[in-house]
């Protein structure tokens, strides 16, 4: 079963072929998602990497958790399980404004 990773720290210029390459050396890489900021499309400094199977995933953990790449120590680590996209807030907030004066 495959397993996903965080990967933090990671240099503004690394991309996903670099990830992609560094943990091949590991074992066999699912996929990789960098994360990119909608508006300039830049690295947010971090990305997931989803490995084949879970010993790959350890090794993968323990080999490069601490590594420099591009003058950045990576922090890899089991990534945590999204939340659901509707329970963001201990409070549900969100929503827009709105309320004020009606003009008649």
């Amino acid at each position: 079963m495959a397993k996903k990773l965080y990967v933090g720290n990671l240099d503004y210029s690394t991309t996903e072929g670099v990830l992609s390459e560094l943990f091949a050396s590991v074992g066999e890489v699912v996929s990789v998602n960098l994360i990119t900021d909608r508006m300039t499309g830049r690295s947010r400094g971090f990305a997931f990497v989803e490995m084949a199977d879970a010993s790959a995933a350890q090794r993968a953990i323990d080999e490069l958790n601490g590594r420099t790449v591009g003058q950045r120590q990576l922090k890899v680590a089991e990534a945590r399980p999204q939340k659901p996209r509707g329970q963001r807030d201990s409070w549900g907030g969100g929503g827009g404004g709105g309320g004020g004066r009606r003009r008649y």
